[in-house]
C-alpha cells in the first residue's frame, strides 16, 4: 500500500523524535509489567527486607547504648580498665569502647545495605560487573581500614606489653582483616540463603499447590525468620533474644499453618467458632511447649530461663499469633469472596467490550458507503471499482477478524492504509484538503487488539475535513523495540450550529479508552492535545512477542 502514503517523511520526523523521547519514559513506566508478576513479588521481598534490616539495626543500636549506660555498664567498665591497667595503659570508657564500636556498627551497617541491595544485585545480574567487583574491592579495603583504626582505640592496652609498636598495629591489622574476610564469608552465605528464599517467594504458588498445609503469609514469614535470625547472630545480639527467635516464631508459624489448613476450617458454622478455635489452638501450644522444654532440658541446663522462655511463648502464641491468624484467615474468605466477583464482573467486562466493539463497527461501514457514494457521483469508473476493492477489503477484515480478541499487527496497519486510500478518493478533487501518511510497514511476528487505530484517523477526517479552509491530516504510525508509535494531527474547522455532531467529542474514541484500559493497562499512554485550532493525538502500545 505504499502507493498511498503521499510523502509524509519529513512530516513525521518530528513525530517520530517524539516516539523515541517516549520511549525511555515508556520502559521505566512498564518495568513491573516487562519483568511480571514475579518482579513484584521480588519487588516486595527486597521491601520487606530492607525494613527488616532497619528494624533489627535500630533494635541492636539500641540495646548496644542502653546496655553502654545501664547497669551493666559498671561491670563492662571493670573488665577493660582491668586489661588496660595491667598493661599500663590509661582507659577511657568512651575512647576505648563506646565511640569506637559504635563506628563499627554503622560500618557493618551501611556495608551490608551497599553489598546486598546494589552490588550484589547487579554481580548476579552481570551489569557494570567489572566496576561493581572493582567498588566490592574498595569496600572490603575501607571495613579493613576502619575496623583496624578502631581496634587500636579498643585494643590500645596490646601496646603496652612491650611488643614493638610496628608489631601491634600489625597485629590489630591483621585481626581487622581476617575480621573482614569472616564478615564477607557471612555475607556470601547471607546472598545465598536470599536468594534461596527468593526462589521460595517466587514460587510460593507452586509450593502452595503442592502442600495445602503450607500457606502464602506463613512462607513468607519463615523466610524473614531465617534472615533476622541470621542478622541477630551477625549482629551478636543478646543470646536470650537471639534463643527467643529460635523457639517462638517458628512454634508460630507451625501454629499458623495447621490453623489454616484444619483448626479455624473445622470451627466455621459452629457455634461461638473463635472461642472453639482459641481452646484448641491454646491446648496444642500447651502440649508443644511441654515437649520443647523436655527437649531445653537436655540441651541446656538453665531452668530459669527454660521457664521464662516458655512463658513468653505461651503469652505470644495465644495473645499474638492465634488472635492474629483468625483475623487473617477471615480476611482470605473476604479476599476469596471479592476474587469470585471480580472473575464474575470480568466475564461481564468482555461481553461490555464485545459490544463496544459492535458499537463501533457500523460506524466505519457508514461512513465508507458514503465515501463511494459521493465517489460514484463524481466520476464513473476507476476510482469506483478501487473504492469498492478497498471497502471489501475493510467488510471482509471487520466480518472476520474484528471479531478476535488479537490480530497480526501488519493487518491491522493494512486496515489503516485502505481506510486512508478510501478518503483520499473522495478528497483528491477538494485542494484544501492534503493528507500526509507515514505508515511504516509492520512485519513482526506481534499481535494488537482489533480496530484500536481506526477510530482516531476516522475522527481526523470527520472533524477535520474543510471545503473552504486548509485542512491538513496527518496520520504516521512506526513500530520499535516491541512498541507502537501512534500519531494523527488534524487541524479543527468552526460548525454550523443546525451541525448535528457540532457538541459529539468523536467517534468510539470514549470506547477505544475503554478498549485500552481492559486490554493494556499500564502498557499503553494515550496522549491528546487540543487547541482552537488543532487536534493532536500520540499514542504508544507496548505489546507483548
Amino acid at each position: 500500500m505504499n502507493e498511498f502514503s503521499s510523502g509524509g517523511s519529513a512530516s513525521f520526523d518530528q513525530t517520530s523524535s517524539t516516539a523515541g523521547l517516549h520511549e525511555n519514559s515508556f520502559d521505566n513506566l512498564n518495568k513491573i509489567s516487562v519483568f511480571g508478576e514475579s518482579a513484584i513479588k521480588v519487588e516486595n521481598f527486597r521491601r520487606v527486607e530492607f525494613w527488616a534490616a532497619i528494624t533489627l539495626f535500630a533494635f541492636i543500636l539500641f540495646s548496644f547504648v542502653t546496655e553502654s549506660v545501664g547497669v551493666n555498664n559498671q561491670h563492662l567498665q571493670s573488665e577493660a580498665r582491668q586489661l588496660f591497667e595491667s598493661a599500663g595503659m590509661r582507659f577511657d570508657y568512651y575512647t576505648n569502647y563506646l565511640l569506637p564500636q559504635l563506628v563499627r556498627y554503622i560500618t557493618l551497617f551501611s556495608g551490608f545495605l551497599y553489598l546486598n541491595f546494589v552490588a550484589v544485585p547487579q554481580i548476579i545480574r552481570r551489569h557494570n560487573l567489572f566496576l561493581n567487583i572493582l567498588v566490592v574491592g574498595v569496600v572490603f579495603v575501607t571495613a579493613t581500614l576502619i575496623f583496624g583504626i578502631t581496634g587500636t582505640y579498643i585494643n590500645a592496652d596490646l601496646f603496652g606489653y612491650g611488643h614493638g609498636i610496628q608489631e601491634t598495629y600489625n597485629l590489630i591489622f591483621l585481626n581487622a582483616f581476617l575480621y573482614t574476610c569472616r564478615l564477607f564469608l557471612l555475607m556470601a552465605f547471607y546472598s545465598l540463603l536470599k536468594y534461596a528464599c527468593v526462589f521460595i517467594f517466587i514460587n510460593v504458588d507452586k509450593i502452595q499447590q503442592r502442600y495445602r498445609v503450607v500457606t502464602r503469609g506463613g512462607l513468607v514469614a519463615f523466610i524473614v525468620w531465617s534472615i533476622v535470625l541470621f542478622l541477630f547472630i551477625v549482629g551478636r545480639a543478646p543470646g536470650e533474644i537471639t534463643f527467643g527467635w529460635l523457639v517462638i516464631i517458628p512454634v508460630g508459624i507451625s501454629l499458623y499453618w495447621y490453623s489454616f489448613a484444619s483448626l479455624i476450617p473445622d470451627t466455621i458454622g459452629k457455634k461461638r467458632p473463635f472461642l472453639r478455635y482459641l481452646l484448641k489452638a491454646a491446648l496444642i501450644v500447651g502440649i508443644s511447649s511441654l515437649l520443647i522444654g523436655m527437649l531445653l532440658l537436655l540441651l541446656i541446663h538453665r531452668e530459669d530461663f527454660i521457664v521464662s522462655l516458655l512463658g513468653a511463648n505461651l503469652i505470644f502464641q495465644i495473645f499474638i499469633t492465634i488472635p492474629l491468624t483468625w483475623v487473617l484467615f477471615k480476611r482470605h474468605l473476604k479476599g476469596n469472596e471479592e476474587l469470585y466477583a471480580l472473575k464474575t464482573e470480568l466475564g461481564q467486562s468482555h461481553a461490555n467490550l464485545d459490544f463496544l466493539r459492535s458499537q463501533i463497527n457500523p460506524h466505519f461501514l457508514f461512513n465508507a458507503l458514503n465515501t463511494l457514494y459521493g465517489t460514484a457521483i463524481q466520476e464513473k469508473a476507476d476510482k469506483t471499482s478501487e473504492g469498492i476493492q478497498k471497502l471489501g477489503d475493510m467488510m471482509r477484515f471487520m466480518l472476520q477478524e474484528n471479531l478476535q480478541d488479537k490480530i497480526p499487527l501488519p493487518r491491522e496497519t493494512e486496515y489503516l492504509n485502505n481506510y486512508i486510500s478510501l478518503q483520499k478518493l473522495r478528497t483528491d478533487s477538494i485542494p484544501m484538503v492534503t493528507i500526509e501518511a507515514n505508515i511504516e510497514e509492520a512485519t513482526q511476528p506481534v499481535q494488537i487488539a482489533p480496530m484500536l487505530l481506526i477510530p482516531f484517523v476516522e475522527n481526523a477526517f470527520k472533524h477535520g475535513i474543510s471545503f473552504r479552509e486548509p485542512s491538513p491530516v496527518k496520520v504516521g504510525f512506526e513500530f520499535r523495540n516491541n512498541t507502537v508509535f501512534f500519531d494523527v494531527s488534524n487541524n479543527k474547522h468552526k460548525r454550523h450550529d443546525n451541525d448535528p455532531e457540532k457538541d459529539k467529542s468523536g467517534i468510539g474514541l470514549k470506547n477505544v479508552k475503554q478498549r485500552l484500559q481492559h486490554m493494556y493497562p499500564g502498557r499503553h499512554e494515550l496522549i491528546i492535545r487540543e487547541t482552537s485550532k488543532e487536534f493532536f493525538v500520540h499514542l504508544t502500545i507496548r505489546l507483548n512477542r
